[in-house]
């Protein structure tokens, strides 16, 4: 039976659909991993199961007999695209041990372990898996990053519903990754009612440890073609990642995914030009208030100044109202304040962004007819239709 005191789970993947068989794991859910969706199944279960279905199975051998196990990875062996799988027990036959390792990916645990062992093994073997899809390489590859001008401008809100409608017009699997690169205190994992895995900490400065198969350990399923990649809430995060592994973490993604939107923090981090200088389009998010607006010019100069490669960055005004209730500025009049024309406007819809945070997941899930979905959608089929920039995408120096 495992023992489960308190251990920190962290840096675990809350949401990976584990297959357990063995009633003795039943207390894995509330014990060192918890937050991972635990199905209790038999061996017979193995036989049933299809590609994507499970991310990791852990069978108690000790919990069944030595042909019943035997079958069971002779079952596994024959998936096309089995899942990592962990074998626990204390008497672990060398036969068995033999036909098991030569899976893909798999291990072995004797007993008796403890839980930051067991921890250990699993994530281990999700790194060691492959990613289930690779939508792309990057040569084809997509980034856009979206900025606010100022505090409260609604940028990760226009980054999720820009990653959802083009995960929805790609209709592919795992095409695009939504990266929230705040890493102290992203918001983008709260609004889409998902929990935040990634920990670039615990990468610190090796940033040649990461690569496609550790990267589709650290993200997050939303939906059939949207991937989250968010940190855990860390204040320390921003010293403790260095530049390296936040840009080569950026640069797989672009390996793997056909669109890589990038939620990016408003204050300069050492990696920012950087990781702009790889994108296709910079949007800046402002509201419609002079200060907001001016800082919007000044943000997107200060871009244009810092690149120096051409890219011109694209103001977005967010939440554009009517003007019956109060002496907002016109489209016009702000792109006066902007001295420079608007990319586009995005109308102002509080019941339906605040119900989609509330409920979790993007508005135009939620709200469908939403103003706001309208007016993203066509910002969307406007830049994709757009040639893509030739430069490569962010590299560690």
């Amino acid at each position: 039976m495992l023992r489960t005191k308190s251990v920190d789970t962290s840096d675990l993947i809350p949401g990976r659909r584990i297959l357990a068989l063995g009633a003795s794991l039943r207390g894995l859910a509330d014990g060192p991993l918890a937050g991972a969706a635990i199905e209790m199944g038999t061996v017979a279960s193995v036989e049933n199961l299809t590609a994507g279905y499970s991310d990791l199975v852990i069978i108690d051998a000790d919990a069944w007999d030595a042909s019943a196990l035997a079958a069971c990875v002779k079952a596994l062996s024959a998936l096309r695209g089995c899942p990592p799988v962990l074998m626990l027990g204390e008497n672990l036959p060398a036969g068995l041990v033999r036909n098991l390792l030569r899976l893909d990916a798999s291990d072995i645990l004797e007993a008796p372990y403890s839980p930051e062992d067991l921890i250990a093994a699993v994530q281990a073997l999700l790194v060691q898996a492959q990613p289930v899809a690779v939508a792309s390489t990057g040569a084809t590859s997509r980034c856009w990053g979206v900025t606010g001008a100022v505090g409260g401008s609604g940028a990760t809100t226009i980054a999720i519903e820009i990653a959802h409608a083009l995960a929805v017009q790609s209709g592919k699997d795992r095409s695009v990754c939504l990266v929230d690169l705040n890493l102290a205190d992203g918001a983008a994992a709260a609004y889409l009612g998902c929990a935040p895995t990634t920990r670039l900490a615990d990468f610190g400065h090796a940033a040649d440890r990461i690569d496609a198969a550790m990267l589709g350990a650290f993200v997050t399923p939303v939906s059939k073609g949207l991937d989250l990649m968010a940190g855990v809430r860390d204040p320390t995060a921003f010293d403790a990642v260095g530049r390296d592994a936040v840009l080569r973490m950026l640069e797989v993604a672009c390996e793997v995914y056909e669109y890589v939107i990038l939620d990016l923090p408003r204050h300069r981090r050492p990696w920012t030009l950087d990781a702009l200088a790889g994108c296709d389009e910079v949007l800046v998010i402002s509201e419609l208030t002079v200060p907001a607006l001016l800082a919007a010019r000044a943000y997107s100069d200060e871009i244009e100044d810092g690149l120096s490669s051409g890219l011109r960055p694209r103001i977005v005004l967010n939440r554009l109202a009517s003007r019956m209730f109060g002496p907002a500025p016109s489209m016009t009049e702000a792109e006066k304040a902007l001295q420079r024309k608007a990319e586009a406007g995005v109308s102002s819809d509080w019941e339906a962004a605040a119900a989609s945070a509330n409920l979790g997941g993007p508005i135009a899930q939620h709200r469908p007819k939403s103003k706001i979905v309208k007016d993203i959608q066509m910002l969307v089929e406007r830049l994709a239709a757009q040639p893509p920039r030739r430069d490569a995408p962010a590299k560690a120096a």
